[in-house]
């Protein structure tokens, strides 16, 4: 089905994984159509509780194609969605978090489990914008972002000017954007811009054990549930942002998962929640 990335699932982690390391994995349009049917596949697994992005050989995602976005400018810029193409039609993400949250790539936002974006080498353009998209960013100490489009004669692409400054703060995110200079995993944990950072060797297998350890300790709605809050109410007034969390917190009391919670705490037992079910 998939040409130009990889898709697994072991036990409670899915992993879509770039999959042209000769280009460093630069996107085409088959590409992103591929990488959101299979995020699409992983929300409705039953068995998966996170996914982990990724690329493979030495780099995460350098930016589309040029050779794509030399074509896009003789085209004066337009083209079909991406999601059109392929026989891959999919729509992932919770249709709750509402409309904003379900255009272009920020659909990763209302995916309905854990994403970690595992940048283990360059990371460029819109790759940089997909990894910003995901819930948490894991980096390989040697490993390059940049945003690039200051570079390209572009703006700030499909909505990272929206969730960067939320991530590292306005002047920050000005200086990203406008000077295109290349961070490395330290500075980039320094600001705030990834949230763990390993020496060399394999960050997706970091990712993959972070999940692992989500599966065994935390419950699937409750993980579910708290990525709808944030983002949500991110966009939303203090007082609306309360009164949605107080009606959910009277749903999550009376499910199965509430009760199980507080029995494994009295009993000293690790929890056994249950899976969500996504159609």
């Amino acid at each position: 089905m998939y040409q130009e990335i990889l898709y697994s699932v072991n036990g409670p982690v899915a992993e879509v994984r770039f999959n042209r390391p000769d280009r460093l994995n630069a996107l085409t349009r088959r590409m992103l159509a591929e990488m959101k049917h299979a995020i699409g596949e992983a929300e409705k697994d039953d068995n998966v509780v996170g996914i982990v992005l990724t690329g493979e050989g030495r780099g995460f995602c350098a930016g589309m194609d040029m050779q794509a976005l030399s074509a896009l400018g003789a085209a004066g810029g337009t083209g079909k969605r991406v999601d059109e193409d392929y026989g891959l039609d999919a729509q992932p993400g919770d249709p709750a978090m509402g409309e904003d949250f379900l255009k272009g790539h920020s659909y990763l936002m209302a995916v309905r489990k854990p994403i970690i974006a595992a940048i283990n080498g360059p990371c460029a353009g819109l790759g940089f914008v997909l990894a910003m998209l995901c819930d948490l960013r894991f980096m390989g100490q040697e490993a390059v972002v940049t945003a690039s489009f200051s570079q390209r004669g572009l703006v700030a692409e499909y909505g990272v000017s929206w969730i960067l400054p939320r991530i590292i703060g306005v002047s920050k995110t000005l200086d990203l954007l406008w000077t295109s200079r290349k961070i490395k995993g330290d500075e980039a944990k320094e600001m705030g811009l990834v949230d763990k950072v390993f020496p060399a060797g394999d960050v997706a297998a970091q990712a993959r054990a972070y999940i692992e350890e989500l599966a065994a300790k935390a419950a699937p709605y409750s993980l579910m549930m708290m990525k709808r809050q944030v983002y949500r109410h991110l966009a939303m007034p203090l007082g609306e942002a309360v009164a949605e969390t107080t009606q959910w917190i009277a749903e999550s009391t009376a499910r199965d998962d509430f009760k199980e919670g507080v029995n494994a705490y009295l009993e000293q037992r690790p929890p056994q929640f249950g899976r969500v079910k996504i159609d």
